[in-house]
């Protein structure tokens, strides 16, 4: 029965989740016809199905050879960060790994079959990805390549050393979320989908990525800290408590709450960044795959605003919420629409003894100045009484079966989860 409460609670996701199982998401992720392509090309998509169930649709439903791009810059990095993740490879092992891994992407035989990380295979495997990598045309061989170098010392900088600045904050960030937004707008420009400046303006690129990762650094506070990882910097948390681990104890909650609206602070930052980048896009299979992302990012940034749970469990967005946001932001004013939504969301719940509440305010102003509502989006959720009631209705008649469809969509919105 909580789930019958949960649909009652939100009449308007049971919509949303059968318009989207019902042929909907076909708007934004279409079928990749994969019968069509080589033996190598298939088995680097089944490679993408297997370890990224968020990232592998929305990457199929790209335009043109950008899609073949994207997918073979996706594994390579997957495979760049299984190896930093391996904590079975030893630092003097792993260190000089990192350094020369991108020079891997022209030897035709590498490969390294010792890893224990789950998604080994694309390192077993490296041949076949790197055979595929070298098929790519060259503008976005040099993409690849160049970024995958730049995140490999990235990484190794920070193998051994902690996340203390909100500077170094920044550019580990950078290292593993930024250089993937700059890569990505530089393969954008590369396929002539998108203008020069998408590729060319890094800062707005990065940007994009630091959104994202800083979204999942915040959120994942306690999943981190229980395998004994570390990302939120001490020159904030410090100011809270003695040790990070020291927030997550019952009688830290207030401070610990404080800590997490600072750092939402820092994100929402961001946000204007992000609005001026995804109006410069003109290609919609790459409007959505850049958009979808950022609105699943603010709604889980509002989820966690001000919220206690953050250092006793797992915060989620909704998954009828995750679903309607994706087939919503198809548009820059729908995008701007669900940013205005989510910071109001956040507005309303700052608190009014908050040591960040001026800097949170400030931020949410500037926010608003680019995405006040002026589109039909700005209203999506208002439902007439009518609607309402046959949805309710419908949530009562068949609880039990959507418990079945949201779990038959998990595959489509693990992006706004992961």
């Amino acid at each position: 029965m909580e789930l019958l409460r949960k649909w009652l609670g939100h009449p308007e996701d049971i919509y949303h989740l059968l318009r989207f199982k019902m042929g909907g998401y076909r708007a934004v992720m279409p079928r990749m016809d994969t019968d069509s392509l080589g033996c190598g090309l298939r088995t680097c998509y089944r490679y993408l199905n297997q370890t990224s169930r968020s990232f592998a649709a929305v990457i199929q439903a790209l335009d043109g050879e950008l899609r073949h791009a994207v997918c073979i810059f996706y594994l390579v990095l997957r495979a760049l960060d299984t190896v930093e993740d391996d904590m079975s490879i030893p630092l003097d092992v792993k260190v000089p790994m990192l350094h020369e891994f991108h020079s891997h992407l022209y030897q035709p035989d590498w490969k390294y079959t010792e890893s224990k990380e789950k998604d080994r295979q694309v390192l077993e495997d490296f041949p076949t990805i790197s055979m595929e990598f070298r098929n790519l045309s060259k503008v976005y061989q040099d993409v690849i390549s160049d970024i995958c170098h730049k995140m490999g010392v990235g990484m190794a900088e920070f193998l051994e050393k902690k996340v203390d600045s909100q500077h170094e904050w920044d550019k580990y960030c950078h290292y593993v979320a930024g250089l993937v937004g700059i890569g990505l707008s530089r393969l954008f420009s590369a396929s002539e989908l998108e203008d020069s400046i998408v590729g060319q303006d890094t800062d707005l690129a990065n940007s994009m990525g630091l959104f994202l990762q800083k979204t999942n650094i915040i959120r994942d506070y306690l999943e981190d800290q229980m395998e004994g990882r570390e990302f939120w910097p001490r020159e904030v948390w410090s100011r809270y408590a003695k040790k990070l681990s020291d927030l997550a104890k019952p009688e830290n909650i207030d401070v610990a709450v404080q800590c997490l609206n600072e750092l939402i602070t820092n994100a929402l930052h961001h946000v204007p960044d992000v609005l001026t980048y995804l109006s410069r896009l003109k290609n919609q299979s790459v409007f959505n795959f850049c958009a979808i992302p950022q609105v699943m990012a603010i709604a889980t940034l509002a989820a966690c605003y001000n919220n206690q749970q953050v250092f006793r469990g797992v915060v989620k967005i909704r998954k009828g919420q995750a679903v309607t946001l994706m087939m919503d932001a198809t548009n820059i004013q729908a995008v701007k629409a669900i940013m205005y939504q989510y910071v109001e969301e956040i507005y309303q719940k700052i608190p009014s003894t908050d040591p960040s509440s001026n800097k949170t305010q400030q931020v949410i102003a500037s926010i608003r100045a680019l995405s006040l509502p002026g589109s039909p989006m700005a209203s999506r959720h208002h439902y007439s009484p009518i609607y309402l009631s046959c949805a309710m209705l419908l949530a009562a008649l068949s609880w039990q079966y959507l418990s079945t469809l949201s779990k038959a969509t998990e595959d489509y919105v693990q992006a706004g989860e992961n």
